[in-house]
């Protein structure tokens, strides 16, 4: 049986607040963690008002405090943005209060646009080309137990390095340094559907993974009809289309709101392009989907993602997931 988990990016509903959406995000790794969610990872996103995660490694610790069994982890650290020493002195206490617990996930995108990436940025120059090497400074620090460097991070405690990405890039990259990949398809559907097979004969055992490791993540809806997964689901779709089009929104909308805006065909199109590589259904049209793009792309786990204006239903669509999928708790 794949295995199953959740990535999290604190979704903010347009009649709501971040304070609320943070207090869902809490309570929904509880009702993963009951429902046998292997993962429970929580994103990083800057200036936008649809989404309140902005510092994962703040968040993990509130998560870590309010589960006791399911893995917790950040998906991701967009790593640019700090410095390397940082993010494993930060890896490190996580893995000391939560022992074999953490995941630290990392990726090289901005997470937000260019002015905040710069406003992000200590002297308002991204370094995204520093990628590589920050990758491997990380890796050295963390899990080298005879790395001889000016500083060390204190406490010691390793993390379980992921690697994030939406490109044959990053997949190459995750390779070479023998860190697990997780392939956001929910980011990017137009990609080679070979991109896992490439990465696992590209793959060198590092010090702290002897063999390679996948994941996809996936965009899931599902409900009680297929009918009402597609109405859920168009919430999330029509959001990011405006947003796409430079007209963002205070937050996710309603379904109702949603249905009710005018969509041209070559919106339409754009979603239909979107909607492509998710599961949107009832249970058994879900897990048919997943099962398909699981073998598509060969991979070993699968973390759904999921966005609703209504947390109820959110909660709904995990809980019918884990229930087709026979998970336990």
């Amino acid at each position: 049986m794949i295995q199953l988990s959740v990535l999290d990016q604190s979704p903010v509903r347009e009649d709501g607040d971040a304070s609320q959406a943070l207090a869902e995000t809490l309570e929904l790794a509880r009702h993963a963690e009951s429902l046998g969610y292997a993962r429970f990872w929580v994103s990083e996103h800057h200036s936008f008002n649809g989404l309140a995660g902005s510092a994962p490694e703040v968040l993990l610790g509130a998560l870590g405090q309010t589960t006791s069994t399911i893995r917790i982890g950040s998906g991701g650290i967009m790593l640019p943005h700090y410095s390397a020493f940082k993010i494993a002195e930060v890896a490190s206490l996580l893995a000391c209060l939560f022992p074999g617990r953490v995941d630290l996930g990392l990726g090289r995108a901005p997470g937000t646009d260019m002015i905040s990436a710069r406003a992000l940025a200590i002297d308002g120059k991204p370094r995204f080309e520093q990628f590589p090497q920050q990758i491997h400074a990380l890796q050295e620090m963390l899990h080298n137990k005879n790395f001889q460097p000016p500083v060390r991070p204190q406490p010691s405690e390793p993390a379980a390095l992921w690697m994030l990405g939406s490109s044959t890039e990053s997949a190459a990259l995750a390779a070479q340094r023998g860190i697990p990949y997780n392939f956001a398809l929910f980011i990017n559907g137009d990609i080679d559907r070979h991109i896992l097979d490439d990465y696992r004969t590209q793959f060198v055992p590092s010090i702290h993974c002897e063999k390679p490791a996948t994941c996809l993540s996936v965009n899931v809806v599902c409900a009680d009809s297929e009918e009402q997964a597609f109405y859920l689901a168009r919430s999330r779709e029509v959001t990011m289309l405006q947003f796409f089009q430079g007209k963002p929104s205070k937050g996710i909308m309603s379904p109702e709101r949603a249905a009710s805006i005018e969509i041209s065909p070559q919106e339409e199109a754009f979603i239909a392009a979107r909607q492509q590589f998710a599961a949107i259904g009832t249970p058994e049209q879900v897990r048919e989907k997943l099962l398909l793009l699981a073998q598509e792309f060969n991979a070993d786990e699968l973390m759904a993602v999921t966005i609703t204006h209504n947390f109820a239903a959110r909660k709904r669509s995990y809980q019918l997931l884990a229930e087709t999928f026979a998970l336990t708790s």
